[in-house]
């Protein structure tokens, strides 16, 4: 879940500084911010961690505290309407998942935002390349027959850079699957999940946490099988990014 959450808050920013670097600004200055954005990359997560644990958890905990009022009164709305054998009660999960906060900071909303900063420098990198690799020639073609830069970006850069973009996406989305030490450091590392603003845990958050008290058999069993599960997925995610990209291909 915060692998997903933090791509839906990348992927605008990094196709937008794609464009922007490759498309609009000057070619001085979009290879300046071309470095610093690669830069960026670099950076240890455990840094990332460490801003997150100073910087953003005081924003998300500002948040947290605007919707505990809305959390509360929700929650009374619903406990009436379960009273009243309402059908409405049956959305109480849905609703209370988005508004209901604990006003610590930790959250699995802090965890996406951090996740999407980490994801950003690769996906738009990527994204950059890829949109670069379109041909002027067809571009200025385009131009030549009236079409706007709007036009250019959505009929001839898009289907052209289509697969890459694709790819750049799942490469994110494995680059934050694995990511531990930064989602550790601000996701209150909870066994639970019971909102977006609530404190949770992921896989490789939890190993990290638990496996130097891991006692006995069970226990590091269970937490060796928690990363069975992480290579799974991963797994998957490979597999039906494979699936997409010869769908692709065999369109084009």
């Amino acid at each position: 879940m915060t692998s997903i959450l933090a791509l839906i808050i990348a992927i605008p920013f990094s196709l937008g500084i794609a464009l922007l670097i490759d498309e609009l600004l000057p070619r001085k200055t979009g290879r300046i911010l071309a470095r610093v954005i690669e830069l960026m990359a670099g950076i240890p997560s455990i840094v990332y961690g460490i801003w997150g644990l100073f910087v953003l958890l005081p924003w998300v905990k500002v948040i947290q505290a605007k919707l505990m009022p809305v959390s509360q009164a929700w929650q009374a709305k619903f406990d009436l309407l379960t009273q009243q054998g309402s059908f409405w009660a049956h959305f109480e999960p849905f609703v209370m998942f988005f508004v209901r906060s604990l006003p610590t900071g930790s959250s699995v909303f802090a965890a996406s935002i951090i996740l999407a900063v980490m994801v950003i420098p690769l996906t738009s990198s990527i994204m950059r390349d890829v949109i670069g690799s379109v041909p002027e020639i067809t571009k200025e073609a385009a131009f030549g027959t009236g079409a706007t830069r709007w036009e250019v970006t959505k009929k001839i850069i898009f289907p052209f850079a289509a697969p890459g973009l694709i790819g750049a996406i799942i490469l994110g989305f494995g680059r934050a699957l694995g990511e531990t030490m930064a989602v550790t450091f601000v996701i209150g590392n909870v066994h639970s999940l019971q909102g977006l603003f609530m404190p949770s845990a992921t896989i490789s958050s939890a190993i990290a946490n638990e496996f130097n008290e891991a006692l006995g058999v069970i226990y590091p069993a269970a937490l060796v099988e928690t990363g069975l599960i992480l290579f799974l997925i991963t797994l998957v995610v490979l597999v039906i990014s494979r699936v997409i990209l010869k769908r692709y291909k065999a369109k084009g």
